[in-house]
């Protein structure tokens, strides 16, 4: 028996299959690239945008008020009287003025609404851990621990 060779077709178009993936992939690093300069775009002008009393979260989640502000860095009133010093790469956005209005007036409810809470939890309970309610005399408030070693 004898075997013969048959050249294999060829579709012709081999030069395009070839250079379609590759276009395809510069296509998508250039997307990529493109909104990435949007973002460090945007993220410059909210870093250039900073002026003392805004509002503003930064990377890590910290919330403060612009105290003021330096050529690298940002200092934050956090709390009243605690003061933070930043990178101002670090500011993550800035909390626009009506959120601010929301959240402090929230605040004030919610203080309202917890303090009329505590003084309505008040109430006056007979001592429950008295020596005398329990047979053996002994509270036992605490759980006991489980042994740290087994014995052989």
């Amino acid at each position: 028996m004898q075997l013969l060779a048959v050249p294999m077709a060829s579709s012709g178009g081999g030069g395009i299959t070839l250079l379609l993936p590759l276009i395809l992939i510069v296509g998508m690093i250039w997307f990529m690239s493109r909104s990435q300069k949007k973002q460090r775009q945007r993220q410059a002008e909210t870093v250039a945008s900073l002026s003392p009393g805004t509002k503003v979260i930064t990377t890590s989640g910290l919330v403060g008020i612009v105290e003021e502000t330096d050529d690298d860095y940002v200092t934050l009133e956090i709390s009243e009287g605690v003061l933070v010093q930043v990178v101002k790469a670090a500011v993550g956005r800035v909390i626009p003025e009506e959120d601010a209005a929301v959240d402090e007036a929230e605040s004030v409810d919610e203080a309202a609404t917890t303090d009329a809470d505590e003084e309505a939890e008040k109430v006056d309970v007979p001592d429950a851990g008295k020596a005398g309610d329990k047979a053996d005399g002994k509270v036992q408030d605490t759980p006991k621990l489980p042994p740290t070693h087994t014995e052989n």
